[in-house]
């Protein structure tokens, strides 16, 4: 059974000039690359992006770059803003732009009730068309959504699942069985596999920005059965989120990137590199042939 939207996403990084401004430039460069790697599509304007220290012309620009550059490739909108008028204006711009879905990340600025969050997407999903990929991250929000009001929200007309990052994994099995329908999505790279056989869809994460082929393959070998060589896999992975979270996972895969020779710019402040050899590490590990093999 194939469901809406299925399938490995890269959640876009951001590309910035030195100051700190949005860079069309770099965000070109990024594309560019993360587009080679093979993957179902972009999830363009999450936290990947750095979308929470970003404004909402920022986000509009990078939107229509990222659709210039993508042909045929599937995008996935992020539109969660901390207001709902944000939130829509940057559904509607992304439907204008052919986007094929939108996701959001619930209302997180204040402690919204499970009824305030409902009626956000309720009006979100409502703004457009697209099928609406709903989130689930208590690392992020402070709190999970309770089950019975995911069910809810997983009803509304146009929303068509969830990206799902938690280590919940209970949670996921039962939302798999409730929701049959619906395309779920997750989120933790460094333990997609343990997603996937409990029912996952596909994945979107941050370091299949730099390492797609990596992914692409081992959900190539979860879905044809070959356990052994997903292991050996996502054992990768891990090791390369291993040495991400001692520098910070985007300042330290922006220093990756710098590595091969593509430059995104800083990440914005007030985010900044956990180490001081921050540079030197994420050098020395993009030479390490298990990492090396993956780049495009």
């Amino acid at each position: 059974m194939t469901r809406p939207l299925s399938g490995m996403y890269a959640a876009l990084m951001t590309g910035l000039a030195d100051d700190g401004s949005f860079s069309p430039e770099r965000q070109r460069k990024l594309n560019d690359y993360v587009l080679r790697q093979g993957l179902t599509g972009l999830y363009v304007g999450g936290s990947s992006g750095e979308s929470g220290l970003l404004d909402v012309e920022e986000l509009l620009a990078q939107q229509a770059i990222v659709a210039e550059d993508a042909g045929d490739t599937t995008l996935i909108a992020h539109v969660g803003a901390p207001n709902l008028r944000d939130s829509m204006r940057l559904a509607r711009n992304a439907a204008r732009l052919g986007y094929h879905g939108l996701s959001a990340l619930p209302p997180h600025s204040y402690p919204f009730t499970d009824a305030e969050i409902l009626a956000y997407y309720h009006d979100l999903q409502a703004a457009t068309d697209l099928p609406l990929i709903v989130y689930e991250v208590p690392v992020r929000t402070g709190r999970p959504i309770p089950m019975e009001t995911l069910i809810e929200i997983l009803g509304l007309p146009n929303v068509a699942g969830l990206k799902f990052t938690s280590n919940d994994m209970f949670k996921l099995s039962m939302l798999r069985r409730a929701c049959p329908d619906s395309t779920l999505f997750f989120g933790f790279d460094e333990i997609y596999l343990s997603g996937a056989v409990l029912g996952a869809d596909g994945g979107i994460g941050t370091t299949y920005n730099l390492l797609g082929r990596l992914y692409v393959a081992l959900d190539r070998a979860i879905r044809t059965g070959n356990l052994t060589e997903a292991q050996n896999l996502q054992d990768i992975s891990a090791r390369f989120v291993e040495v991400l979270l001692a520098t910070g996972v985007l300042p330290g895969m922006k220093a990756a990137f710098r590595a091969i020779g593509i430059d995104p710019g800083p990440t914005r402040t007030p985010m900044l590199m956990r180490v001081g050899d921050g540079e030197e590490r994420m050098k020395d590990a993009m030479t390490r042939p298990e990492f090396t093999k993956w780049i495009a």
